[in-house]
């Protein structure tokens, strides 16, 4: 099933080629078992809400701001203007700067997969074929940036099939130096007698890759086995009425 952009009403660029384009999540967790937080009691959903660590008070949206602590209890206030005008070129348009071989991109810097697709139209998807049809041809991915909640990513657009994919690249400060953790592990070789062994064992093991062999969840599954034998045993509670509800007049004719 399609689902919603989660980013539209921009570009994608490159050269003097130009086209709309939307994006859409390439994963979803939508088919998760989710839980929601219940008063044992009557079996009412808890909601949250914010309150002033001092006072205690809870506090209106519409009176909650964003700050920087430059000090212990120091905020500086930040408005909507102010995050506004740091808006950049890349909030709204994907400007491919260069370019790279697929494989010159190591797994641990992909972040979040992204699915881009030109809207509906002739011109716009003729661009996007042109822009898509260029990377196959000389089997590179593109390299750009694009503002997403607020925070300027470095992405990776690859070609795949009709549309291209478009993966968020991890910040260099994110990704950890694996002699850090490599560098402790002894130089002892493997056994001469075991590594036959095992290696026979690889091959005897190896297949093409496959997603339904591990696309199930076994322990979704069985919260939803249990779930399902709950609902079996017992009634629907009757809910009580909240205050608002008691508050309100019936609506019916007045004789």
């Amino acid at each position: 099933m399609a689902v919603r952009p989660y980013w539209k009403g921009g570009y994608l660029k490159l050269s003097l080629v130009t086209c709309p384009v939307e994006m859409m999540p390439a994963t979803s967790e939508s088919e998760k078992v989710r839980f929601h937080t219940l008063n044992r009691q009557t079996q009412n959903r808890v909601v949250s809400r914010y309150v002033d660590s001092v006072t205690g008070k809870e506090v209106r949206e519409e009176d909650e701001a964003k700050g920087y602590e430059r000090g212990e209890g120091d905020y500086i206030l930040l408005d909507d203007d102010d995050l506004e005008n740091v808006a950049l070129d890349s909030t709204r348009t994907i400007d491919i700067e260069m370019f790279s071989p697929r494989e010159s991109i190591g797994w641990i810097w992909l972040d979040t997969p992204y699915y881009l697709t030109p809207p509906s139209d002739p011109v716009g998807e003729e661009a996007f074929a042109v822009i898509r049809e260029a990377m196959k041809a000389e089997n590179r991915v593109g390299i750009s940036r694009l503002v997403l909640s607020r925070r300027e990513r470095a992405v990776m657009l690859e070609p795949r099939g009709k549309g291209i994919v478009l993966w968020t690249l991890r910040y260099g400060d994110e990704v950890r130096d694996e002699d850090l953790y490599f560098a402790r592990i002894g130089n002892e070789k493997a056994g001469s007698d075991a590594l036959p062994l095992i290696e026979k064992f690889i091959k005897k093991q190896t297949r093409d890759w496959s997603p339904p062999d591990l696309v199930h969840d076994p322990v979704q599954e069985r919260l939803l086995d249990i779930i399902a034998d709950k609902k079996k045993s017992l009634k629907k509670p009757v809910k009580a009425k909240s205050k608002k509800a008691e508050t309100e007049p019936a609506t019916g004719n007045v004789t």
